[in-house]
């Protein structure tokens, strides 16, 4: 829904008002993507359980300052300034390959093996995402831009990282205290990368700033709630992979709200993407005999 929005509001189909001086900065989004998430869930979840609801130990608190920076905004910004620096196509298909850094990683780590049944998924998600961008098309002609191609490969370690860390966390801890611990840590990050007063100095409509309220309310304390939610059930490899429907969904409802074209190799993308999930869920005989790296927590 996020994306559809999105795309709606820069490709002028949502207009946010004549009083719009300057478009939103992919700094400036991401920011206010963390900042008004923690302002309404910080006071949400102190009100409803208390300070002890989202305590922490050190250790873990310091995890989630990596995670919130390293993970939650470096993925955020660098995947809008590679959109806004080459295309969305571009900066989903490389920001997609994060599945193949979670593999390598834990394989490397010996934490699972490298079976055919894995390595099949994996590949098959990141062709079907490719058939569904038209990565392959002759139409696409996509405007390379070296830097903004640095920053989508960036995205995607970083939202490779968060994935792996993010699932040993919250092993251990409620994923709302992650959440909002992480949200805590991209949000100071952000006031020191871009003070307030040079927010103000941008001089955002107040339409502007609504949608980028209602943006963050879906894009992130909603949308990261229900992943966290997730990786507490699944491996980083199979929460990666099911993440790859967004890209799907994405399309779909650009064809549905906004009247983009769906073409048939799309559609034959979007059954590969779907067949990598069915694909990646089904345990294989080395996972059933040796059981998960990590117990999920109930």
């Amino acid at each position: 829904m996020s994306a559809a929005l999105g795309r709606a509001v820069f490709t002028g189909k949502l207009p946010l008002g004549p009083d719009a001086l300057r478009p939103i900065d992919p700094l400036i989004l991401s920011q206010t993507r963390t900042t008004f998430s923690l302002l309404v869930l910080l006071p949400t979840l102190v009100l409803a359980k208390g300070w002890q609801r989202i305590r922490l130990p050190a250790r873990d608190v310091a995890s989630c300052v990596i995670l919130g920076t390293v993970g939650v905004a470096f993925s955020n910004y660098f995947y809008y300034l590679a959109i806004q620096r080459t295309n969305v196509a571009i900066a989903i298909i490389v920001q997609y390959t994060a599945p193949v850094w979670v593999l390598i990683y834990v394989v490397a780590r010996r934490q699972q093996k490298l079976t055919v049944q894995k390595a099949a998924a994996v590949a098959l998600a990141i062709t079907g995402i490719a058939l569904v961008i038209n990565l392959f098309s002759s139409r696409g002609a996509f405007r390379l831009d070296r830097y903004g191609i640095l920053a989508a490969l960036l995205a995607s370690f970083s939202f490779a990282f968060y994935n792996v860390a993010g699932h040993g966390i919250l092993v251990r801890h409620d994923r709302w205290r992650v959440l909002v611990w992480t949200l805590l840590a991209a949000t100071f990050f952000w006031l020191v990368i871009n003070p307030p007063w040079k927010i103000v100095a941008a001089h955002y409509a107040p339409a502007q700033w609504l949608f980028l309220f209602v943006f963050s309310m879906i894009s992130v304390l909603g949308a990261f709630s229900l992943y966290f939610l997730g990786l507490q059930h699944l491996e980083p490899t199979r929460a990666i992979i099911a993440s790859c429907l967004e890209p799907v969904f994405s399309i779909l409802l650009a064809a549905l709200l906004l009247g983009e074209v769906l073409r048939p190799i799309q559609t034959v993308g979007i059954v590969f993407v779907l067949a990598a999930i069915v694909i990646v869920q089904r345990p294989d005989r080395s996972t059933s005999a040796q059981g998960l790296i990590v117990e999920p927590m109930e």
